[in-house]
This record gives structure tokens, sequence and C-alpha cells, in this order.
């Protein structure tokens, strides 16, 4: 192993490793930071002395991290966050913001209705910063956050760990979405036997039991499913040309619905609302990219 000094360590070998990683591609990593390839490969090298390891390792898809790449991951973006949190402490007001990237952990529901309200409003509380959103879902979404996969997260609830803080955007209720076809001529509701008695799409990270079944339950009934998906802009397709019925959030409901090609009824089953919650790190409340991500969440959920 190279003994390193981090007064002998070039600094920019961090970003070339924070590119690779987050890029999986030697080519796209030097597209991102500007340089030739070889320069990526010569970085790559240097990086492999440094860490005594090979770091990422080619497959059929790329460039694949190993395990202390892993490892070292969260410790090297976090590290280099923190340089670019000191050029936002100069002059907070000013566009320090490019090539920054806040990752917001959501569920398809939340990018469908809200997704393009916040890149709006990002883009005028932070020009420059880009905004990535992954897939996640409550039972996950605190791990996630304390393993450094997002750095904020919206969540029907989740944030039990110690060391995130949370705050309420909101409440969620149902509706639910139909082929059009598939109804009456000026149909407006489903009744509870005409809802029972369809066909039902499932949305669910697990795809057996959701919260229409136990509602459901308590009444002495049940339904049938047909099929379930774990993605909710998959219903457009899946409910077309059938008379099936889908029981969602509201808010992606009307999301959907608002494209034309569905019709959003009210659930004619009464379900509980529930909480939605904003959840981060709260050491990171200090991170004024994350500060203006959330305070831009906060005005499109508001």
């Amino acid at each position: 192993m190279n003994i390193m000094n981090i007064a002998n360590l070039d600094l920019n070998l961090l970003k070339t490793f924070e590119a690779l990683h987050d890029e999986s591609s030697a080519s796209r990593a030097a597209l991102r930071l500007g340089v030739t390839q070889s320069a990526i490969s010569a970085a790559l090298r240097r990086l492999r002395d440094v860490y005594d390891d090979q770091l990422f390792v080619r497959t059929g898809r790329g460039l694949a991290p190993t395990l202390r790449a892993n490892q070292l991951k969260p410790v090297i973006s976090e590290a280099l966050d923190k340089c670019r949190q000191s050029l936002a402490m100069i002059d907070p007001q000013t566009s320090h913001y490019d090539g920054r990237s806040v990752i917001v952990g959501l569920s398809d529901d939340f990018e469908l209705a809200y997704g393009r309200k916040l890149i709006e409003e990002v883009a005028q509380r932070a020009p420059g910063l880009r905004l990535i959103f992954r897939q996640t879902h409550s039972q996950i979404v605190g791990r996630n956050l304390m393993e450094r996969n997002f750095d904020l997260a919206i969540t029907a609830g989740g944030f039990t760990e110690r060391l995130l803080s949370r705050q309420v955007l909101g409440e969620g209720d149902y509706a639910c979405l139909v082929d059009p076809d598939s109804l009456e001529e000026n149909q407006q509701t489903l009744s509870l036997e005409s809802f029972v008695g369809r066909e039902h799409l499932l949305v669910s990270s697990g795809g057996f039991i959701g919260i229409t079944d136990e509602g459901l339950a308590g009444l002495g009934l049940s339904r049938k499913v047909c099929a379930s998906t774990t993605h909710f802009a998959a219903l457009p397709f899946l409910l077309q040309g059938s008379r099936a019925v889908a029981t969602i959030p509201g808010h992606a409901a009307r999301a959907i619905a608002a494209f034309g090609s569905l019709t959003l009824l009210p659930c004619p089953l009464v379900l509980p609302r529930y909480p939605i919650e904003l959840g981060w790190r709260t050491h990171t409340q200090m991170d004024p990219a994350v500060v203006k991500v959330r305070e831009a969440i906060v005005a499109t959920f508001a």
C-alpha cells in the first residue's frame, strides 16, 4: 500500500473519483469534468495507487464500483460538498451552485405531481444547481438518507432515525382512476358495489396488499387484483382499454388525469389520510444548496 500524505495528494483526483462513481463511465466522466478520457484514465491509476484498490472494474455495462469505492463515495462527496459550501459562504446571494447537485428521494407519485414545479422553484432559488430524483418509499427512506444515497427525501413518513430531521408538508388522500370508456355516460362516481366488482390495479412496493385491501377488510369485503406495479407512471397504459380501477394517492391521480386519458373519480371507500413529510440528515441544514432545495420543496407543496 502506498502511504500518502494529504499534502502530496492532488485534490482534483477526488473530483475524478466522484465523476467516475456517478457516471460509471470514463468517457462520461471526462465530458462532465471537461477533460480528456486519457486524463481520466491517468487519474484513475493514481487513485488506485492511493487507495490500494481497483475502485472501478470494467463490466459489460461500464465501470462498476468496488466495495471500497462504495465506502469512499459518501466521504469524498461530503468533503467536496464542504468545499462547494465554502464558495457559497462568500456571498450566498450569488450563483455558486454550478457543479452542485442535490439528490431528492421520492416515489414517482410525488415526482409526477410536483416534479415540474419543484424544478422551476429550484431554478429561481439556486441557478445552476441540478436536481436528481431517485425512487424511494417510507420503508427504506431512513436508511437511504443515513447512507447518504439522498440529501433530502419526500415520503409518507419513515424518518425515525435519531440523526434525521423532518418537516410535515401536508396531508394526502386517495382517489380512483379508470378508463372513461368503462363508465356509463355522465357517470361521475363509483358505488362501493361497483368498485368491488371491478378488477383492480395495485401500486405497491410489495405487490400483494394495499391500503384499499385493509379498508375493504374492515367492511368484510375483498377485491380482485389483476396486476400490481411499483410505478404510478405505468397506470395510463395498464388501465386503458380495461374495466380495472386503480386507487392511488390523490395528488398522483389528479396529475395523471390531467393528461386526459383517464377519468378521476372519488374513492367510494373511506380511507385514512396520511402525512406527507420532508426529511434530511440534521447536520446538512448548514449546506446552502440543500437549504435552498428544502425551501423550494416547502414552497412547492404549499
